[in-house]
């Protein structure tokens, strides 16, 4: 991942203070609920028989027949994306905020 991403990143995040490798670890892990979140609100709007394309799909690894059936099926799906990662930057940021205040607490 490029340095200038990153650090993009990771200051989105909040956690810009920590070491460079902590970062990237933390970004990555988050890269991957993100994805998840992604992925489940997408699905909660597909009809279960269209599930099984999108599995197909997705399992395939045809990002542009992917991006064709989600167009089609879930008009808005751009933005229903944004915003469960949009979710999931904010509880991460809360998470980490409660970790301060019982760090500071003790």
């Amino acid at each position: 991942m490029p340095e200038e991403l990153t650090a993009l990143i990771a200051a989105d995040l909040g956690i810009t203070d920590l070491p460079i490798d902590e970062q990237k670890t933390l970004i990555s892990q988050f890269g991957e609920i993100a994805l998840r979140a992604a992925t489940l609100a997408v699905l909660g709007k597909l009809a279960d028989d269209a599930r099984e394309t999108f599995a197909e799909l997705a399992e395939a690894g045809d990002a542009s027949a992917l991006k064709e059936f989600l167009d089609r099926e879930v008009p808005g799906h751009e933005s229903l994306v944004k915003a469960a990662v949009a979710e999931e930057v904010r509880r991460f940021k809360d998470f980490q905020s409660e970790g301060a205040d019982t760090q500071s607490a003790a």
